[in-house]
Formats: structure tokens, sequence, C-alpha cells
């Protein structure tokens, strides 16, 4: 029961770890199992990072960010007066 156990816990832990792999022309990648992938050379990810931050679908709210709700609204960032200001009703301050 114990060598169940202790495979089952192995296997989960295989299933979260990255596969290298390497693309059709050569290049090394690591394969995540959410589905992300990266170039394993940093400098091919910083210059992959580089173009998809140009991309308008991940030029998308700050996850510091608060507000903006579906995309609707004005976002409040860290620093501004009304950040995690909470309710304004005096009755709950």
């Amino acid at each position: 029961m114990l060598a169940l156990a202790a495979g089952s816990a192995l296997a989960a832990e295989l299933d979260r770890t990255p596969v290298e792999a390497a693309t059709t022309d050569g290049k090394k990648v690591r394969l995540f199992p959410n589905g992300r992938w990266e170039y394993v050379d940093a400098a091919l990810a910083a210059e992959a990072q580089k173009a998809a931050a140009e991309y308008p679908e991940n030029k998308m709210r700050p996850a510091e960010a608060q507000g903006g709700m579906f995309g609707v609204g004005r976002l409040i960032m860290p620093g501004d007066k009304d950040y995690n200001r909470g309710s304004l009703n005096p009755k709950t301050r």
C-alpha cells in the first residue's frame, strides 16, 4: 500500500515538471503541463517576451490593479489615494 502511495505521488510530481523539447528548427524549449512554453535559452526567451508584449491581448489589466470589471471602468493602481480604501459607509468604518 505504501509503494502504491509513493508511486502515485511520484507520478503527480512528474506531471508538474516541464518537458524539454526542440522546435523544428532546433531551438530548445521547455513545455509546461498547463500548455505554456518558453525557450530554454535566456536571450531567445527575452526576445520572445518582448515580442509577446506587443500583442493587444497581452496588454491587460495589471494584476495589482483594482477596478476595471470586464474591461470597463477605472483601474486603480497601488499608490493611488483610492486604492484599497474600503467602504465609504461611515457605519462600517
